[in-house]
């Protein structure tokens, strides 16, 4: 029987990814979700269900007949802006939650992040989100993981996919094309000398991954994983790349995480006073701690394997945005 396979956030660098992922399954129905049918992967030939997820009636329609909903869409910011988050993404999500389980959508695969539960226990992807009053976003996700496990059951399935930092090609906001300009002010220090991991994962390996959490029978009501590249580099080995490869500066000096957190909070409080976005945020350096995370139990329960090393990721990014970043990117996504 042909399982239908609902792509949200289509257009954006997780969706786009998960598009072609699911492509060569010949036993999906697969639909596209988006604003804009233009910006969708070249070849792409399923079918498209245009409209804003902010939209009642839109999100009632967007889910009938479907079987697995793999929402991928999200407004994102790095800091600050608990409004907007709320406004368009927590809000959107809870209710399209909602209007999944209503009509019968059988499995929920939902985006989160390795740094959910960071640093204590996010190596567990089965672990609570642990909420941080200083990045309302991150606060906002993890709400949505709160939710989908209290309507988990044999009739609501939920895979929680906890991604490791997004890198490769048509990425999106993330933590390179934030630090790279920043690293150029001779500014940016170590923390914690660049020892912890960064786990970051290419594009391709986030489309693998959500076509195994579709497709994988056999799973609970309530699965969460953590996604990451084949390796797990440290900071400083993604900054050495950085340096040798793309002449961008290396820190100068290294401070603990418990002088960066107070040195961020002051730049952020110094932000209304400047023109620009502040050097260095608490969201930034919270993505710099040690998650732990591994594939141990997406390759047992799923059969998850990813392929691309994380140099490779990092090279196809560099080379985008030689293109593409004209200017710092700001640390939100702005509604377009």
């Amino acid at each position: 029987m042909t399982k239908t396979v609902l792509v949200t956030g289509a257009t954006g660098f997780v969706g786009s990814h998960v598009l072609e992922a699911l492509a060569g399954q010949g036993d999906l129905r697969v639909i596209a979700a988006c604003r804009d049918p233009g910006r969708l992967p070249a070849g792409f030939s399923g079918e498209v269900r245009a409209g804003d997820l902010r939209d009642r009636g839109y999100r009632q329609e967007l889910v009938r007949g479907v079987d697995v909903l793999s929402h991928a869409a999200a407004w994102t910011s790095m800091w600050g802006h608990r409004d907007d988050s709320s406004r368009l993404f927590l809000t959107p999500t809870l209710s399209l939650i909602e209007a999944a389980q209503a009509a019968g959508v059988g499995r929920f695969v939902n985006t989160s992040t390795t740094s959910a539960a960071a640093p204590t226990a996010s190596a567990d992807p089965m672990s609570r989100g642990i909420p941080r009053a200083f990045w309302p976003h991150l606060c906002n996700v993890i709400a949505i993981e709160d939710a989908l496990r209290g309507r988990a059951g044999p009739r609501f399935q939920v895979v929680n996919l906890r991604l490791g930092i997004f890198a490769g090609r048509r990425y999106g906001l993330g933590l390179l094309p934030i630090l790279a300009p920043r690293l150029k002010t001779h500014l940016v220090p170590w923390v914690a000398g660049g020892a912890t991991g960064l786990p970051i994962v290419d594009g391709r390996d986030i489309g693998q991954a959500f076509a195994l959490a579709a497709t994988t029978t056999g799973l609970g009501d309530y699965e969460g994983f953590n996604i990451v590249g084949p390796q797990v580099p440290r900071v400083r080995e993604v900054l050495d790349l950085l340096h040798r490869d793309h002449g961008l500066p290396l820190p100068h000096f290294s401070v603990p995480f418990a002088a960066a957190y107070p040195f961020a909070r002051l730049m952020e409080a110094l932000d209304p006073l400047v023109p620009w976005e502040p050097l260095v945020t608490r969201s930034i350096v919270h993505l710099l701690e040690e998650t732990g995370a591994d594939n141990r139990r997406a390759e047992a329960r799923l059969g998850y394997r990813p392929v691309y090393a994380w140099q490779e990721a990092v090279q196809i990014q560099m080379a985008e945005m030689a293109v593409r970043e004209t200017g710092p990117m700001p640390m939100f996504r702005p509604i377009t």
